[in-house]
């Protein structure tokens, strides 16, 4: 599997698990990847939420991609990808996401301005594909 194969999966499955440290506790959620590209993996969020601050604490952070199997004997595959979370403050890229995620204004983002909209990204890092049956390949590649 490539680097795009990986970015591929993920794009087609956006919905994964962020896995972040707060102190010595690994803390788990789902998250709805915004977008992924040559240039990294990315995702939203407001400053004010723990999560923010867990990443600004310790960058580090795994990405889980799940798709599931055809039938219950399949059990599908999955798309790991650990890294440094790195914080995007660009205007052009906010106003991006607001036209293409609307919904975040009536959650209650002001504008591509607001300080409480904030855009993390995995640039580089490794990445692990599994199948039930049987693939498993260790991907160690920078996402850019």
């Amino acid at each position: 599997m490539t680097r795009e194969d990986c970015i591929e999966f993920a794009v087609q499955n956006p919905v994964c698990t962020v896995a972040t440290v707060d102190a010595d506790q690994p803390k788990a959620r789902i998250f709805m990847m915004w977008r992924a590209d040559d240039s990294g993996f990315y995702f939203c969020t407001r400053t004010k939420k723990r999560v923010c601050k867990e990443l600004e604490a310790n960058p580090n952070v795994e990405l889980c991609f799940y798709k599931p199997g055809a039938d219950p004997t399949d059990m599908g595959a999955m798309l790991r990808v650990s890294g440094t979370a790195e914080f995007v403050d660009d205007i052009s890229l906010k106003e991006r996401l607001l036209s293409e995620w609307a919904f975040l204004k009536e959650m209650g983002v002001t504008g591509a301005a607001d300080p409480d909209l904030s855009i993390f990204r995995l640039t580089t890092g490794r990445m692990d594909y599994w199948t039930s049956n049987g693939v498993c390949e260790n991907i160690e590649s920078v996402i850019l």
